[in-house]
């Protein structure tokens, strides 16, 4: 199906999405998750619209420029049972975490080609997407949900893309990869330009995308310069809350990665001499820090720092080479947002 035919087939109430899309995501209640799935689960219904002239217009799939490669992805998007906090504890303070906890997460998991066979277990964030300059990247897409049964899309931040790659659902002027389906299928291909090195999120876009990326739609896609060299030591940690409306539990969890409390965040490793390069991003409504004890770097503009700000899909990258052994928390300082689980362990060989 074209995207004009897509778009076409495609509606929703404006009243619906408006809603879905202006809640509070301090104010969400259960009640009003529940209303909000609902409406993104209202059915299309056919109707002909008056088109702009921008909205008839056609594109091709880009290629890799000269000495670029295509990068290929098969990712799935499915609901999965997820615990913030997995070991029941806080190994910084050590106490237990007694709380109701488990919650019906949404989440993107890479496959082998064709959907064959998982490569690893579902995670939060989903795979890390990479490519280089004059690469493309192409994601096939597969909506498996059986559970929230709602349309889900794929949308990056920093490459380039054409509207039918978008992965944006528009309303009235959706384009085929801006509304999948429970069970159907979109491959988007994404170009690796310039001025796109860097780290940057992807998310779901879809009807009900302001829900569903708190439930874990969400993922990390690097673009490096031509040939450029990994660090030794990479780790993506996206900064975020799981709501009490989302999860059922009686207060926030503050995460890395969908993990609350030291010793279930990711524990990174790095020993003496190594490059080290921390990508942290930002997900939810507030503005964090990002402090590492015993460590400082500079900053995009060169400035020396070890406590930056990160706002709502704003990346910042911590790198230095390691020359400081030992155990090490890192954490938002943020009281509220520490004391609520927004820590981990950093460990340093010698």
């Amino acid at each position: 199906m074209s995207g004009l035919e897509r778009r076409t087939f495609l509606t929703r109430g404006a009243g619906a999405v408006a809603m879905i899309c202006g809640l509070s995501t301090h104010d969400l209640t259960r009640e009003d998750v529940r209303k909000a799935d609902a409406a993104a689960q209202a059915a299309a219904r056919p109707k002909s619209l008056p088109q702009d002239r921008v909205d008839k217009l056609s594109f091709s799939t880009p290629q890799p420029q000269p000495g670029g490669q295509v990068r290929e992805y098969w990712l799935l998007a499915r609901s999965v049972a997820w615990d913030p906090v997995p070991t029941g504890r806080d190994q910084w303070m050590g106490h237990h975490v007694p709380r109701r906890r488990r919650f019906r997460a949404f989440v993107y998991q890479r496959y082998e080609s064709g959907f064959a066979q998982p490569l690893g277990p579902p995670q939060m964030p989903g795979p890390t997407l990479e490519g280089e300059v004059g690469d493309t990247i192409v994601v096939h897409f597969r909506n498996g949900d059986r559970h929230f049964g709602q349309a889900v899309t794929l949308h990056p931040h920093g490459v380039r893309y054409t509207p039918d790659y978008d992965g944006a659902y528009m309303g009235d002027f959706t384009r085929a990869g801006g509304f999948v389906a429970p069970g159907e299928e979109f491959t988007y291909t994404f170009e690796c330009v310039p001025e796109s090195v860097g780290v940057w999120p992807y998310h779901d876009h879809g009807p009900n995308h302001v829900l569903n990326m708190q439930r874990g739609l969400f993922g990390a896609l690097i673009v490096r310069e031509k040939g450029a060299r990994k660090p030794d030591v990479e780790q993506v940690l996206f900064i975020h809350m799981l709501m009490p409306s989302i999860t059922g539990a009686p207060v926030a969890f503050q995460c890395f990665n969908g993990r609350a409390f030291a010793g279930n965040t990711p524990t990174i490793r790095a020993k003496v001499g190594q490059e080290v390069a921390l990508h942290v991003i930002g997900l939810d409504q507030s503005f964090h820090t990002f402090h590492v004890h015993g460590h400082r770097w500079r900053d995009s503009g060169g400035a020396n720092v070890d406590c930056p700000t990160v706002g709502p899909n704003e990346t910042l990258t911590a790198r230095w080479v390691e020359d400081n052994p030992g155990r090490w928390l890192y954490h938002c300082h943020v009281s509220s947002h520490m004391e609520a689980g927004m820590a981990g362990w950093y460990l340093v060989d010698p």
